[in-house]
């Protein structure tokens, strides 16, 4: 029985830890909360993430760190993305050279532009690189954890995404490869932003219309920013990029799209963020972004009308007007 290590028992970490125990893998969640790890364990329910998803036997919950990946192989990193540094350098003593090492989270360090597999990267010795793999694509935990239809991406050296999408496939759960890591990780990143972008248009009741400018005029911007960064623009047309925005755009599982409807609506985001118990990974990264497009003089007026709504208390009308009152130019999407 393959050994998988999740290190995160939030909603996708639990999603993906059920996804990978009905294919009868021996499955261990790490909760750094003690006393969570302990209800969890014993109630063999994640009721403040995946509530009335019973975990199965093979399934164990834990919040001891020490030898936790020794004999394990597969070792997937679901914690927030500002979270990842901190989390790599306390299980990095305990990485070895024949591990592969999922991340899962979707974001960009604010501290330092870094996408999240450059943050691994850091933080582990340099022969270890070639065994990170990310995974990301259009998904909800609450749909996959119930066994809905999903397709999803892993990203990395060919033979290490393979390997990966062998892990998880399934008859529900299936998993594409693209080598192009940078590509996938923008993509994952970006369209959290733009999902905030999405919700204020909700809140402030714009219509169909407005959301599907905003998606369309948001996948330019998501382009633009990854072709800066090396990626290959083909990949936005996947799941990673329009797949991925369409899906936490329309989702009302979407916390992002949750943030940006509050947004909207006139709530300040110290307000809203205390009321969630998830993180919206998008509030931090569309910092990240913003700063990174300022940086290389790229164009991204909608993310920017997105940051200085959150950062700088601007008027939410400001985004639909970043979309409308533009510059005119022939464009070609």
């Amino acid at each position: 029985m393959k050994k998988i290590v999740i290190i995160g028992a939030g909603s996708w970490g639990t999603a993906l830890g059920l996804v990978l125990a009905s294919k009868d893998y021996d499955v261990t969640l790490w909760e750094h909360n003690k006393e969570r790890a302990e209800e969890v364990q014993n109630s063999r329910e994640n009721k403040r993430y995946l509530p009335g998803i019973k975990l199965p036997y093979n399934m164990h919950i834990t919040s001891e760190s020490e030898d936790l990946l020794n004999g394990v192989k597969y070792v997937i990193f679901s914690v927030p993305s500002q979270s990842l540094r901190e989390v790599i350098s306390r299980f990095s003593p305990q990485i070895t050279e024949d591990m592969i090492l999922v991340n899962t989270a979707k974001g960009i360090e604010v501290s330092t532009g870094m996408t999240l597999s450059e943050v691994m990267k850091d933080e582990i010795k340099g022969k270890y690189h070639k065994n990170i793999v990310v995974l990301c694509g259009p998904t909800h935990a609450e749909e996959v954890s119930i066994g809905l239809p999903t397709t999803i991406v892993a990203a990395g050296l060919k033979e290490k995404a393979m390997e990966i999408q062998e892990l998880f496939n399934s008859k529900n759960f299936r998993v594409y490869m693209n080598e192009d890591i940078i590509g996938v990780e923008i993509g994952a990143a970006v369209k959290n932003c733009l999902a905030i972008g999405a919700g204020i248009a909700d809140g402030m009741g714009y219509g169909d219309n407005t959301k599907a400018a905003l998606i369309t005029r948001g996948i330019a911007e998501m382009t633009r920013f990854g072709k800066a960064l090396g990626a290959d623009e083909r990949t936005f047309s996947g799941l990673t990029g329009i797949g991925d925005l369409i899906v936490t755009c329309a989702s009302k599982h979407s916390r992002n799209r949750h943030v940006g409807e509050c947004l909207g609506k006139g709530q300040k985001i110290d307000e809203i963020l205390s009321e969630m118990t998830m993180v919206a990974e998008g509030v931090p990264t569309v910092k990240a972004v913003h700063n990174a497009a300022k940086k290389l003089n790229i164009s991204m007026p909608i993310v920017e009308a997105i940051y200085n709504i959150i950062y700088k208390n601007a008027n939410a009308k400001d985004m639909v007007e970043a979309l409308m009152g533009r510059e005119l130019k022939v464009e070609f999407y």
